[in-house]
């Protein structure tokens, strides 16, 4: 599991380093910046985006409460307040402080501390899951279908993408798909080849099918049938029967 992200701020470095030493001795913790003043705090917190900050009251500049004005009330970190006056107590509960670390203390109570922020940031992530499985739930599942067509080619078996098929030709019992890098011929009917095939292709002629995405221009016949041409310069009848499907699926890509 992934590491709880700290940041410390106290103007006094051996507060500092107290905390950063106690700290060490505890793996699932880890301490991604330290600050000696107020407005080193607020461009820490909005760059490092921590889970815990011990924050100091009396510092210079701004104090802890400035640091917590400015931050705002969007940010859900577990607040523990460490100061040498237990006068300040009261307001930083009010400020919603997970504790209040007195100093100097004992590594007892500091670890004490940390095992209820501990149990704070497990229920948040805990809280946090709930609500991205809830909104899974809610959403609608997509149904994706084949992405890929199978045929025999001989003794082989050939996975050909749908995205790499431009066309599909009606040849007999057979059928040839025409791919980007190759034809390949299998025995399958057509017709039941056009029911299996997603939305990207459409009949064209009662003998061909195409991938829509490779339709480069279309153009009116004298017949009343149109001339397809695709990417790869391929000429096809489009007869009047198949002219509306493709019309409406060349009007969804």
């Amino acid at each position: 599991m992934t590491a709880w992200r700290v940041v410390i701020v106290d103007d006094e470095p051996p507060a500092r380093d107290t905390l950063r030493l106690l700290l060490s001795a505890h793996s699932d913790f880890v301490v991604v910046a330290e600050c000696a003043h107020g407005e080193e705090a607020i461009a820490a917190v909005r760059r490092e985006s921590p889970d815990v900050l011990f924050l100091d009251v009396q510092m210079p500049g701004l104090d802890g409460f400035d640091v917590l004005r400015t931050l705002g009330p969007a940010n859900a970190m577990a607040l523990v307040f460490v100061t040498a006056y237990d006068r300040y107590a009261l307001r930083a509960f009010e400020e919603h402080a997970l504790d209040y670390l007195l100093k100097p203390f004992s590594d007892e109570r500091f670890t004490d501390v940390l095992q209820r922020v501990r149990e704070r940031l497990r229920e948040k992530r805990l809280a946090e899951t709930g609500r991205r499985l809830a909104a899974l739930l809610e959403s609608p599942v997509p149904q994706v279908g084949p992405q890929q067509l199978i045929v025999r080619d001989g003794g082989r078996t050939l996975v050909i993408p749908y995205d790499e098929i431009l066309w599909i030709e009606a040849e007999d019992y057979y059928v040839n798909v025409h791919a980007r890098q190759r034809s390949t011929l299998a025995r399958i009917p057509l017709k039941n080849l056009a029911d299996d095939l997603d939305d990207r292709f459409v009949r064209v002629h009662r003998s061909a099918i195409v991938n829509v995405a490779y339709v480069r221009e279309v153009e009116p016949l004298a017949s009343g049938d149109q001339r397809l041409v695709l990417s790869d310069g391929t000429e096809l009848r489009v007869s009047r029967t198949y002219r509306g499907a493709l019309e409406e699926r060349l009007g969804r890509r």
